[in-house]
């Protein structure tokens, strides 16, 4: 599963592990992508999305079919 979100546009990062002596290592922090299901009333039928949890929130918060509209409005198939 791809490790970015279909909404927010999150993805993969790198930083540093800090020892206590600063010894600096590489390290990946990666979000928290859940695949989801939503049901879209508009073109009754469902839709999966590989979404972060903060994707989720924006969807609680605005709604399913103007997140969607705004997605197309990118160029992200749907």
């Amino acid at each position: 599963m791809s490790n970015v979100c279909q909404v927010t546009g999150k993805r993969p990062t790198t930083g540093f592990n800090v020892s206590h002596s600063h010894r600096r290592t590489k390290r990946w922090v990666r979000p928290n992508i859940q695949k989801q299901r939503f049901w879209v009333p508009n073109e009754k039928r469902w839709v999966t999305l590989t979404v972060s949890t903060k994707g989720i929130k924006t969807i609680n918060k605005y709604g399913i079919e103007s997140v969607l509209a705004g997605m197309r409005r990118r160029g992200v198939k749907i």
